[in-house]
């Protein structure tokens, strides 16, 4: 097998009935184009006209429900980037969508816990509790436009907490409880929530860990916070004075009543990284995550009502949102609260045998882990109903795709995607049109305007380039929150060029038209899909009175693994004992995350910056992955150029795995 040989190819019995295939055939029938089978020219279409596409794609799913065709005038009144207006006269409401489903064959939700059998809870369930819980939060006083944050793990509830917000019109917000209190502060205190629905405690990695004191600090340091919902899980009979019990929120069953809602109106609030100072609060609204979540869940994931999908996520983590938007499909929504190697390292193919999952949704590094482990998933549990399996969170190595279907199914559809929070969808990914070829994405999705340009701002071809988007998506953030100019909005995406989305991955086109993600080309962390910023770890490490100076890199390898090293620079009399590291990553864990606890923790003479006093962290992760020094950094522009010379060694000896 040579290494362009496909993996896996559809037949023409398959993609007739992929609902791409159906989508692509009625298109022909509608608009008397003649797409066929060929995605390429589909993608084409669906980029060069944006209003036709768009325009049938909600008509497709019927999002305005009236089943009238939706109008090409009505789609997109201004294109300009940012500021596109999509659907300006229409209105919708997203849990409405996701609650329109009324099946008894099959639940709504299963939540699955790691001391704990699945929980199924039917759609008439989930109908009944999100109705509740939107009448509790109408009883509080909670507004359209209000927010409402969760500090929740994975579980059923938090889909209702989100579902019940939504459907009244306030805007959601949630952060995992293995935050610590300063990195979910720098988060809602920004928002000023007025409900805090918030966990005691959460099981991980078979050990409980208590957070009821984050709780009552948050609940102190956030004045705006009218009423605290807790949701019991380690001490059932417990409720913190002044607080609602979750149970009481929810104990009056009742049908949802939806606010109609323009089409642009705010959803959520989710973060990006915190590179550069504060998270920044990334707004997207109701219809846009609507027609993106059913073009990319049904056209390219091709999930539908028969499907149980999964995805491993926090609810800190962009793909909690997408997955919980697969009831929009119909489909039934598995959750997980644990960890995804506990108590084995194949636990998340072994709760997709317990649950039946037919689309299981995972991370590169998980996949990467598991092949590495010689696992065979495949021979130790039941997996027929697994039909799609989908990889995000760093590019997916071609070791891992073969591992898959040599391990796990030999006829699954593998896709490996990759998007980011800031559109809360995917650029890249899956086509059951199209084959799977090992180390690849497919192809670009269907309207998404995606190149790979030079830094003169040329597209490039079978060569490494920026990430580019040259047309408005529907999930481009509303605006940034508290950015009334939109100034910072613009600095993150649309710098060097104005009008261009420039998202931060580095992306090969080959000449056959696939994809390959090499990373990010700026100094944003990405362990395991979860992007998170440096300032966080920083701030954490600083306050140790032995570390004089730090830089974190996050460095993907060419094996597949993600390298987070932490370079120190020490106080004078202090030396790097074991003591110290440990003090470092108690103190990283307790004030940012766990995920944030670096791989290794590594003496340095000194940290570079920039004349303007900003740490080298891309030119220095470049050096690890092998970049010559003259290509990785400018030493002219260095405050210290004399202390690089010893990464530049350093990355000789250690870096390019």
């Amino acid at each position: 097998m040579t290494a362009d040989t496909p993996l896996w190819s559809p037949t023409p019995e398959s993609i007739a009935a992929s609902q791409l295939g159906r989508f692509a055939a009625w298109v022909d029938e509608r608009r008397g184009t003649s797409l066929g089978q060929d995605y390429d020219a589909v993608w084409a279409w669906s980029t060069e006209h944006l209003d036709q596409f768009w325009a049938d794609v909600a008509t497709w799913f019927d999002v305005f429900e009236g089943g009238d065709p939706v109008r090409d005038d009505e789609v997109l009144t201004d294109r300009s980037m940012p500021g596109a207006t999509w659907f300006p006269e229409r209105q919708v409401n997203l849990a409405q969508l996701a609650l329109r489903h009324a099946r008894e064959d099959q639940p709504a939700v299963i939540g699955v816990r790691e001391d704990a059998e699945p929980e199924e809870v039917s759609w008439a369930r989930l109908r009944g509790e999100v109705g509740a819980f939107a009448a509790t939060l109408r009883r509080l006083g909670v507004q359209a436009g209000d927010r409402v944050a969760g500090y929740l793990p994975n579980v059923p509830e938090a889909v209702v907490a989100f579902l019940g917000c939504a459907s009244i019109g306030a805007v959601w917000s949630a952060c995992a409880p293995d935050f610590g209190t300063r990195s979910v502060l720098d988060r809602f205190a920004q928002i000023e929530p007025v409900v805090l629905v918030a966990v005691d405690g959460y099981r991980f990695n078979g050990r409980d860990h208590d957070r009821r004191d984050v709780v009552a600090e948050l609940r102190g340091a956030l004045p705006t916070v009218r009423t605290t919902v807790v949701l019991p899980r380690l001490f059932p009979r417990e409720v913190a004075d002044g607080a609602l019990a979750w149970a009481d929120a929810v104990a009056d069953l009742q049908p949802p009543v939806f606010q109609p809602l323009p089409f642009d109106h705010p959803l959520w609030i989710v973060y990006s990284s915190g590179t550069t100072g504060l998270p920044k609060g990334i707004v997207h609204s109701h219809g846009g995550v609507a027609v993106e979540q059913l073009k990319q869940l049904g056209l390219h994931l091709d999930v539908g009502p028969d499907d149980r999908f999964s995805w491993y996520a926090s609810t800190a983590w962009i793909m909690w949102n997408i997955a919980s938007c697969s009831l929009l499909s119909g489909a039934t929504l598995v959750v997980y609260d644990g960890a995804p190697g506990y108590p084995t390292l194949d636990a998340q193919f072994a709760v997709a045998a317990r649950t039946g999952t037919t689309y299981l949704g995972t991370s590169a590094g998980y996949l990467t882990a598991c092949e590495k482990a010689g696992l065979r998933p495949g021979e130790d549990h039941d997996l027929s109903a697994l039909r799609s399996i989908g990889s995000t969170g760093s590019p997916l190595p071609a070791a891992a795709f073969e591992w898959v279907y040599a391990a796990v199914v030999p006829d699954v559809f593998l896709g490996s995607l990759s998007g980011g929070t800031d559109v809360a969808t995917g650029f890249i990914g899956s086509s059951p049109l199209l084959p799977v070829v090992a180390g690849e994405l497919q192809r670009p999705m269907l309207g998404v305007a995606a190149a790979s340009w030079d830094e003169a701002g040329q597209p490039v071809l079978g060569d490494l380039g920026e990430l580019v988007v040259t047309e408005p998506m529907p999930t481009m953030p509303l605006y940034f929150w508290a950015d009334p100019d939109g100034s910072r909005y613009r600095e993150a995406y649309f710098e060097p060029w104005p009008g261009v989305w420039r998202h931060g991955d580095w992306l090969e086109i080959t000449p056959t038209g696939s994809c390959i993600i090499t990373g990010r080309s700026d100094s944003t962390l990405n362990r395991g899909g979860v992007r998170m910023g440096t300032a966080d770890l920083y701030a954490a490490v600083e306050s140790i009175p032995a570390i004089a100076d730090c830089v974190v890199l996050g460095v993907e390898q060419r094996d597949g693994g993600y390298w987070m090293p932490l370079f120190v620079q020490l106080a004078e009399g202090f030396e790097l004992t074991d003591a110290l590291v440990t003090e470092i990553r108690e103190a990283v864990k307790r004030n940012a995350s766990p995920r944030h606890v670096p791989d290794e923790v590594i003496v340095v003479p000194g940290v570079p910056h920039t004349r303007t006093g900003k740490r080298l962290e891309v030119p220095l992760k470049r050096l690890f992955q092998g970049v010559a020094p003259e290509k990785a950094l400018n030493l002219g522009a260095v405050d210290d150029a004399g202390v690089v010379q010893h990464y530049v060694d350093l990355a000789a000896e250690r870096g390019v795995r």
